[in-house]
């Protein structure tokens, strides 16, 4: 897998609802349309600034999943990671390779819309080498939706920077007033089934060298990116009334390269994967201060947590996921993997754990239980699996996994009982 650092400015775009005929570009002095006015406020026609959206309905309970099938549908090559929106209607692929993202409909399995960016050359990293490489600023590689879906915004690994994507179609954009001077990038908008074409331009958003995870509170009023070649955590706040729409207030130094991070609001605590050492630091949310450092296992890179405010993580270089007190800075459990354990994801109900294993080309799901991991399906994925993200809903459940060499989303399909 190649990528690199390099410090950078990009740009974002929006788009309109016009197929066929010439492209449009769009600037905002407004990042959201009138359909996000704060619904909990009707006198007011200032758009909300975090999420209103209230939660989907409560799911059947289920104990059991029964594999059934495997799909594959194509995306592009080198995608780097998968996120569903809130209501699993939608799916983002981070293509790093192809310097795009594309947006899938759950039902159809069809692709819908492709962000495309504009390359700018830049100087990348070898990850195999571990040198330097001529690259582009545009690779995308993981992303975070916020502000009720609204916004997605995407880390840039050779720009230093995340930029915010508006996932809505917008027609009312106007020019940019400020006199802040923000770069911005360029991304093109093109439509399934359409040779239409749209523009816009998105703000850069600094961070450190090299960001990867991006992660965000609850309220959608902070963001954090783990920079991997700084060695440091960005804490940004958001407003998406006034552009930039981000800005970076605080940078954490950590021991080592972090990769993942999760937040848990209700604890006020943030924890974050320093991939190149043996632990988690720990962020206090009201001052975003390095609080604790807790000791693991070598070269934690992903991390989750469950309802009752546990730990999972996954440990690449020695196959194993682990199950962590943050409260102790205990070790509970852990359970063997095959090679390269990479992404992790919870199942809805936080009984099931997905793991994608890179370089052994397998999707493993265990049961999750008080006191231990039980491995339940080892799926064979072709093509180096490294992302997944999970739709649900009353009768199935479907781990969608992009495979980085192959330019390949697979769909692995459960029954639930």
């Amino acid at each position: 897998m190649k990528a690199s650092f390099i410090s950078a400015y990009l740009f974002l775009c929006t788009s309109c609802i016009a197929f066929n005929r010439p492209p449009d570009t769009f600037q905002a002095n407004r990042f959201l349309t009138r359909s996000s006015i704060n619904i909990n406020n009707p006198d007011t026609c200032e758009p909300a600034n975090g999420d209103t959206i209230q939660a989907l309905p409560s799911l059947k309970p289920y104990t059991r999943l029964v594999f059934r099938k495997t799909e594959h549908i194509k995306a592009a090559e080198g995608t780097k990671s998968v996120l569903f929106n809130k209501s699993g209607q939608k799916l983002y692929a981070m293509n790093l390779e192809g310097m795009s993202i594309y947006e899938f409909d759950q039902a159809s399995r069809q692709l819908q819309r492709e962000f495309k960016f504009k390359p700018t050359e830049a100087t990348g990293w070898d990850y195999e080498t571990n040198k330097p490489m001529p690259s582009y600023e545009e690779k995308p590689v993981e992303a975070c939706l916020s502000h009720d879906d609204k916004v997605l915004w995407v880390s840039l690994h050779n720009a230093s920077c995340i930029v915010p994507i508006p996932t809505e179609p917008v027609t009312s954009y106007k020019k940019d007033t400020s006199h802040t001077h923000v770069k911005q990038k360029k991304i093109y908008i093109e439509y399934a089934g359409s040779t239409g074409r749209d523009s816009i331009q998105v703000p850069v958003i600094a961070t450190g060298h090299t960001p990867k995870i991006i992660a965000r509170t609850e309220d959608s009023k902070h963001l954090l990116v783990s920079n991997w070649h700084s060695h440091t955590v960005s804490v940004l706040t958001t407003d998406t009334a006034a552009f930039p729409y981000a800005k970076k207030v605080k940078t954490v130094p950590v021991s080592a390269i972090p990769r993942g991070i999760v937040v848990d609001d209700q604890r006020r605590k943030s924890y974050v994967a320093i991939m190149g050492g043996a632990s988690i630091t720990v962020l206090n949310n009201d001052t975003w201060a390095k609080e604790a450092s807790i000791p693991v296992a070598s070269n934690p890179r992903h991390i989750v947590l469950t309802d009752n405010g546990r730990l999972l993580v996954s440990y690449n270089r020695l196959a194993r996921i682990a199950c962590i007190d943050p409260t102790t800075r205990k070790t509970l459990f852990t359970a063997a993997t095959h090679a390269q354990p990479r992404t992790i994801v919870l199942s809805k109900n936080h009984k099931f754990l997905f793991v994608t294993c890179y370089s052994s080309d397998k999707v493993e799901v265990f049961r999750l239980d008080d006191n231990s991991f039980t491995r339940i399906a080892s799926l064979s994925c072709e093509g180096h699996p490294v992302g997944v993200d999970i739709f649900e809903d009353d009768n199935k459940l479907e781990a969608w996994v992009c495979s980085y060499n192959n330019g390949t989303i697979n769909i692995f399909s459960f029954a639930k009982n």
